[in-house]
């Protein structure tokens, strides 16, 4: 596995130093991760109980897509 690195610019001296992630910046970057994964997961099911809802309320009406879609704009 690569080895995560971190740049930092000194503005006042004009350096730059690039290092190694230490301990706890690995630990809270795979947290970020899962974090991340868990969120877009969340969206997606959002996201397909609002198709199915839409889907539903097609059926029920008896009209396509294109029929809301001109009704709901």
């Amino acid at each position: 596995m690569e080895t995560s690195q971190i740049t930092i610019y000194d503005a006042l001296t004009g350096e730059t130093t690039t290092r190694n992630f230490d301990a706890a910046e690995i630990a809270q970057l795979n947290a970020d991760k899962l974090q991340a994964d868990k969120d877009a997961e969340t969206l997606a099911k959002a996201q397909a109980d609002k198709l199915a809802k839409r889907a539903a309320v097609m059926t029920r009406l008896g009209i396509t897509s294109d029929e809301l879609d001109a009704l709901l704009s």
